[in-house]
């Protein structure tokens, strides 16, 4: 396996006919280092029942990013996998300790849950500038991406109820094992094969015991509760209120205050000077 990562990243390159810049060249082999293993396993500084044998991992092509990590298709012990690789910011001391901060949330609460709507959790990896999260790989992609490929107003209300309750039982799972999600959206919302729903993205989620203020809160606007954008004490009302967006996009189609910027939305949300027709 060694030089896996950097062979899968410039192939992808070279694929798509663009070479890779000296930047992108130096970022694949610092990530590679910390990813490949010659055949031991990497666990991190201390062991952990979760940790991975990056051994048996194979990295392949990647099919999402998001700020600060990269998602990757892969094989873990013969079992198709969804591989998320987090990179702290070497020049931002604050971020690099906040995205630690929410790695290890997530493992320690993916690793507690089991439930047929809830992403399988699979392993992780801890080796600081880098981590990995490795989850059961959801072929549909995204619900926010299936109803992207629909037409407004098209989904069958069979097929809303379906995915709906399928969002229900998740929800309901998680908060009767105390856990707030609080970043519930149709992004975070993930399609097996056969369209059956599995909560995902659990990176600010926390137990409802250790909730205070949402001071620094990083959310999305356009799913928030108000509550969450004014910084103030929160339950798990605020995912509730979150499920209330989802069934309205389910049942539209459309994204949540299509016509208004992220910030516009969180300011008439929060200032409760929504009109009726301000979703639309």
């Amino acid at each position: 396996m060694k030089n896996l990562y950097l062979f899968k990243e410039i192939s992808n390159h070279v694929k798509s006919g663009r070479r890779l810049s000296l930047g992108e060249y130096k970022r694949a082999i610092s990530w590679s280092k910390y990813l490949v293993s010659s055949g031991a396993a990497i666990k991190g500084e201390e062991e952990e029942e979760w940790s991975a044998d990056m051994s048996k991992l194979f990295i392949g092509s990647k099919f999402a990013s998001g700020r600060h990590s990269r998602i990757y298709r892969g094989i873990y012990k013969h079992m198709d996998v969804a591989i998320k690789v987090v990179s702290q910011p070497e020049e931002d001391e604050d971020l690099a300790v906040l995205l630690e901060q929410h790695f290890t949330s997530e493992v320690a609460l993916l690793f507690r849950l089991r439930h047929p709507n809830i992403i399988t959790f699979v392993g992780a990896c801890k080796k600081p500038p880098v981590f990995c999260i490795i989850t059961e790989y959801m072929a549909g992609g995204s619900l926010r991406n299936y109803l992207h490929h629909q037409g407004p107003h098209s989904l069958p209300l069979q097929l809303v109820l379906k995915l709906a309750l399928d969002i229900a039982r998740g929800m309901q799972y998680l908060h009767s094992q105390g856990v707030l999600h609080r970043d519930l959206k149709s992004e975070n919302l993930l399609l097996d094969e056969d369209m059956c729903v599995k909560v995902a993205d659990f990176g600010i989620s926390c137990l409802e015991s250790q909730t205070g203020s949402s001071k620094g809160f990083t959310g999305t606007y356009r799913w928030m509760a108000p509550e969450m954008i004014k910084e103030k004490r929160h339950t798990k009302k605020v995912d509730v209120y979150s499920f209330a967006i989802v069934l309205w996009e389910l049942l539209t189609g459309l994204t949540p205050f299509h016509n208004m910027t992220p910030e516009q939305a969180a300011f008439a949300v929060s200032h409760k000077v929504l009109k009726q027709n301000l979703l639309y």
